[in-house]
């Protein structure tokens, strides 16, 4: 240990929690029911209404879990509840055009059978995530929920974190995780900086249901102005994310359910049938924003509050759920040595972990975000040819199918399925 003083005074101290953790979205419940499992205490301290973000209704929300995701859930035991609701992506077919014109004849297609693991990822609808995610934590007696608080200071001592309330309530720890998203309130009061850039983009996000089955088959197909996803749920629905300027989405999105429904037409093409709207429609702003630092003192940070990321990949969570399962693996072995869970050295292992991940998929999701949006011919003839490449190479095309699904790459135990 660097400094076995501190080491020793620690070793006295009570605290309320092992993990302060800030964000009750999907990443802190994740994170906190990752490190109960490894014995650690949690508390997460949610802004929002617990009774609110418990509501059955579909309101248009879901999210693309790669694999290896799938198989950290079921490792922390809530895959057995999601599974009946979750949505396998058996294909994915990427291809390149214009609106109205269709795909252009080179692409991509990914076919799950050419791994041996199984389906490459699943659609989950954000309302059966988020409820198995309360229901697990209300019924772990190493975590605490705290619904509608936030945090109004935050101070660390060499032995510990000292974080105040708007409750004024005072709570300590020997570690506090940063799960506040992009604007992450606990990276700007550690003075951590943020870099990247505007996309000029707006996402814009529904739900559809459609007159043909999808089968399992997930599209990316990018325009000018940006990609068009269309992802398969349950049913004969899916969820459609594509990207417009800011002022166009803007438009699109004022427009009456008729008249959205005209823009998307052409864009989405008529290969599913008949299309109607369901839930509802949302629209954000596009923007890469990484963390200058990934930890402070006794800090750390994780998810969108370390790497907000374009979604073109739809990779925003399942990066966020390789944040938690490096941590918690990471925090569990420095346990099991001995070790302060909040040292710098402890901390600094998590950052080395993840700092390359994290810079790699952030470099890749801009640089197509830059290579596909747009309409030059000598671009679309390049971007064309490289598609249909890959897709002609076997050994290529399995290597972006593993990519696809998560399973590349310095895998922590959770990522595998198994336990820490």
């Amino acid at each position: 240990m660097d400094n076995p003083g501190v080491t020793a005074i620690f070793a006295f101290m009570t605290h309320d929690s092992d993990l302060l953790i800030v964000g009750g979205g999907l990443n802190g419940p994740t994170l906190a029911l990752a490190a109960a499992q490894a014995g650690f205490s949690a508390t997460v301290i949610d802004a929002a209404d617990s009774a609110v973000q418990r509501a059955d209704n579909f309101d248009g929300r879901a999210y693309a879990l790669a694999l290896a995701s799938q198989r950290m859930l079921s490792a922390l035991g809530l895959w057995d509840r999601l599974a009946p609701q979750a949505q396998p992506m058996l294909d994915i077919k990427v291809t390149d055009g214009r609106v109205g014109e269709g795909p252009a004849p080179f692409g991509l297609h990914f076919d799950h059978h050419e791994i041996e693991e199984g389906p490459m990822g699943f659609m989950v609808e954000d309302r059966f995530l988020r409820r198995t995610l309360l229901d697990a934590m209300a019924a772990h007696p190493a975590i605490t929920h705290l619904s509608r608080e936030t945090v109004v200071a935050q101070d660390s001592t060499p032995a510990q974190v000292i974080v105040t309330l708007a409750s004024g309530r005072v709570l300590t720890g020997p570690l506090l995780a940063g799960c506040d998203g992009r604007t992450s309130g606990t990276a700007q009061r550690a003075g951590i900086g943020r870099s990247g850039r505007d996309y000029g983009q707006s996402a814009l996000v529904c739900a559809i249901t459609h007159e043909k089955p999808h089968n399992g088959v997930a599209h990316q197909f990018f325009m000018p102005a940006g990609p068009l996803a269309i992802l398969p749920l349950t049913g004969n629905r899916s969820l459609i994310v594509w990207s417009e300027t800011h002022e166009l989405a803007a438009k699109i999105t004022a427009l009456p359910e008729e008249d959205y429904l005209t823009v998307l037409r052409p864009r989405f093409g008529d290969f599913l049938g008949e299309i109607a709207l369901e839930g509802q429609r949302f629209t954000y702003p596009l923007s890469l924003t990484l963390a200058q630092s990934l930890t402070g003192p006794r800090l750390v940070l994780v998810g969108d509050a370390a790497h907000g990321l374009h979604p073109i990949a739809g990779q925003g969570l399942n990066a966020g759920f390789r944040d938690i399962a490096a941590l918690a693996e990471v925090l569990t072995d420095a346990s099991r040595r001995g070790e302060d869970i909040g040292a710098p050295q402890v901390l600094e292992r998590y950052a080395r972990w993840r700092r390359f991940d994290t810079a790699t998929l952030a470099g890749a999701t801009d640089m197509f975000n830059v290579l596909f949006s747009n309409d030059n011919p000598l671009l679309r003839l390049g971007r064309d040819l490289g598609m249909g490449l890959v897709n002609a190479i076997p050994a290529l095309r399995r290597g972006f199918i593993r990519e696809a699904a998560g399973l590349t790459g310095d895998l922590p135990r959770l990522m595998k399925g198994d336990p820490l």
